[in-house]
């Protein structure tokens, strides 16, 4: 990597999604036909009714919603480096209000950058699609229109370990495997999230578990710009 952006400079983030109905049948009945439409091409191969593929809907802004978005970010004190996670959840237009504010007070100048793993492909679209939902003006950081790829302020580790081989995806447990990081899927996966929603109502199960992305996802972005790992007393839990 070229010389890395001063951590002070970086918000890295994760965020959980779910369907945003617990069911198929919830849906209207022109949702359910426009999900079965956007779904065709992956039901298809596996010959399955859109109903039985409604557990998947949350990877889609247009079906999905986000119920945690965890942040952290590097702050220095007299003692040295501190590590600061904070969480936003629940309802989903007010926690992207929150998260929203905080990007606009803190990380809203033209050297800060997002960074999130899968995130130009995820994270970041799902999140400025979602705002747009609620009809949230969309943070400096997230306002693509207009931007030539060099001005776009994103970071993303999986891109920056393709270094230019778009053949695989290489997931953030296996990244942080490869760099002896400990895995944050000691608790839970993704696949478990709609689950823990809708079945145990256990969002703060979920917001741990969103948390610990963030830590593995920094500890991997340090491994690759060749900087210290995050120490366990470096890492502070902010409500």
């Amino acid at each position: 990597m070229k010389t890395p952006q001063p951590l002070e400079h970086i918000l890295f983030l994760d965020i959980e999604t779910v369907p945003e109905q617990p069911d198929f049948k919830q849906l209207s009945e022109e949702a359910q036909e426009l999900y079965a439409a956007k779904t065709a091409y992956k039901r298809k191969a596996e010959n399955i009714s859109a109903a039985a593929y409604y557990n998947h809907a949350g990877i889609w802004a247009e079906f999905g919603k986000i119920v945690c978005v965890s942040v952290g970010y590097v702050t220095t004190t007299s003692t040295g480096r501190q590590f600061r996670v904070r969480s936003f959840s629940g309802d989903e237009e007010k926690l992207l209000v929150a998260f929203k504010t905080l990007l606009d007070t803190h990380f809203s100048a033209n050297h800060h950058r997002l960074c999130a793993h899968n995130g130009k492909e995820f994270d970041f679209p799902f999140l400025a699609r979602r705002m747009l939902k609620h009809q949230i003006a969309l943070p400096n950081v997230l306002q693509l229109m207009g931007k030539k790829p060099w001005e776009v302020p994103h970071l993303d580790t999986l891109e920056l370990w393709k270094f230019g081989d778009y053949k695989h995806y290489t997931s953030l447990k296996l990244l942080a495997h490869f760099f002896g990081i400990p895995s944050p899927k000691d608790d839970m996966d993704g696949s478990d999230v709609a689950k823990v929603y809708y079945l145990e109502d256990d969002l703060p199960r979920i917001v741990r578990y969103c948390e610990k992305d963030v830590i593995t996802l920094t500890q991997v972005y340090l491994k690759l710009s060749l900087q210290p790992r995050l120490e366990d007393h470096e890492i502070v839990s902010v409500s």
